[in-house]
């Protein structure tokens, strides 16, 4: 694992206050990695209501369609609850075979127990190496013994154990009003590489005190995700265990909060902004961290004939080695964001193109920019964060996307992941 933090690392992290129905514990359960916490438990309170969305890679880990099988095809949990939650880092029970479908139900099994549940009320999630075999033997005691010491607790706590390359925890948080009641939103993720939609290799954790059953709850992430996690790419590569739960203990409703059933409520406005604030800063933290960067790179698309043509010219530049390299040089290298335009398969025309780094024009109308200075646009890329704005002049599609630069030390750390 890498060993020095991000330089885009946020500097100012939120205390994440406790949030009623839910504690939290952590272990050094073994998996793989030596000295250091591995596995999560959190508990939650009967009632508490679960949602989920998940990678569409066609090579699912099995923890994934374990959630898929608890959620049913809607995404919202069948039985509409869940009373447990664990994690594991080092191990993604990835491409195992039987043993990995054998290893989900043996951890829910010993979870259940720990807990007092029903195995249907046991999420898992599963993060780290392809391929190995999970020995969910090691959870059997460690989860029990979790369980009895869950508490409210550290939320920092629980988001470093489910690091894997990531150089920092990632951790948000808002509190909004929510009918008479103030509501909690507490949301925690890793991920920095193998990295793009949908959703990434990414796991983020979704708490909130409000009362939302389970099918307003999943239109929310539903909706949420489309803008946020799914508009962040690192390298392209979509994993097999992208995860993102969310989960509602209802306890606000004692104070006051009403009970939503719909996401269309209009009391859940504030709510539901909230709620996409929380997405939205934790897919940023994950795009800070990406495997070797130095920069973060925003990438607009204007004026694009559709939102959706504008996301996948935008994924399109964001994805390309080219570009990331030469972020990464501090060039301003605009002929290969054309190319990355003009090979996206959407509709472009290259008179019509205009190009900015960091607000400053470089290419217009097919050619280089009249009032184009090297040394202005050269100080401008040694900034840590890097916006480049394309503008398509063909209609109103505006879309955005978040990346980071490509650097020789993500081949060093994906070089050296199993070794």
């Amino acid at each position: 694992m890498p060993t020095a933090v991000s330089p885009l690392a946020p500097t100012d992290v939120p205390d994440l206050p406790a949030i009623a129905g839910v504690r939290l514990a952590t272990a050094a359960a073994g998996i793989r990695y030596k000295g250091r916490t591995d596995v999560l438990l959190a508990v939650m309170d009967k009632g508490t209501t679960v949602a989920g969305v998940f990678t569409k890679s066609k090579c699912p880990s099995a923890p994934v369609e374990w959630c898929r099988a608890k959620l049913g095809k809607g995404g919202a949990s069948k039985g509409g609850f869940a009373r447990a939650l664990v994690v594991n880092s080092g191990n993604a029970n990835a491409f195992t075979g039987k043993t990995g479908k054998q290893a989900t139900a043996l951890t829910a099994q010993i979870a259940a127990k720990a807990v007092g549940c029903s195995v249907n009320e046991v999420f898992l999630a599963s993060t780290g190496v392809i391929g190995e075999p999970l020995d969910a033997t090691k959870f059997d005691g460690v989860l029990a013994t979790l369980a009895e010491q869950a508490a409210p607790g550290d939320w920092m706590d629980a988001a470093n154990a489910i690091m894997t390359t990531d150089t920092f925890p990632k951790v948000a948080t808002a509190t909004v009003k929510l009918g008479k009641a103030k509501v909690t939103i507490n949301g925690m993720a890793k991920g920095a590489g193998m990295i793009a939609p949908d959703m990434a290799t990414m796991l983020s954790f979704i708490f909130t005190d409000a009362p939302l059953s389970s099918a307003a709850l999943q239109q929310l992430l539903k909706s949420g995700v489309e803008d946020t996690f799914n508009a962040v790419t690192i390298d392209g590569d979509t994993s097999t265990s992208d995860t993102l739960l969310a989960f509602a203990t209802g306890t606000a409703a004692a104070g006051g909060a009403p009970k939503i059933s719909r996401a269309s409520d209009p009391r859940l406005k504030a709510f539901a902004k909230a709620f996409r604030d929380v997405l939205a800063d934790l897919s940023e933290q994950v795009a800070r961290d990406g495997e070797g960067a130095r920069k973060l790179v925003e990438i607009i698309v204007d004026g694009a004939t559709t939102k959706a043509s504008a996301r996948r010219i935008a994924m399109s530049v964001a994805n390309s080695p080219l570009v990331k390299t030469a972020i990464a040089g501090e060039d301003a290298n605009w002929g290969r964001v054309v190319m990355a335009v003009g090979k996206a398969g959407e509709p472009a025309n290259r008179d019509k193109l205009s190009i900015a780094f960091n607000g400053i024009r470089v290419a217009k109308s097919g050619a280089r920019d009249p009032s184009y200075n090297e040394a202005e646009v050269s100080q401008a890329m040694k900034e840590p964060k890097i916006q480049i704005k394309i503008n398509l002049g063909l209609g109103k599609g505006r879309d955005r996307v978040l990346t980071c630069d490509l650097t020789k030390e993500y081949v060093a750390i994906n070089g050296d992941y199993r070794s």
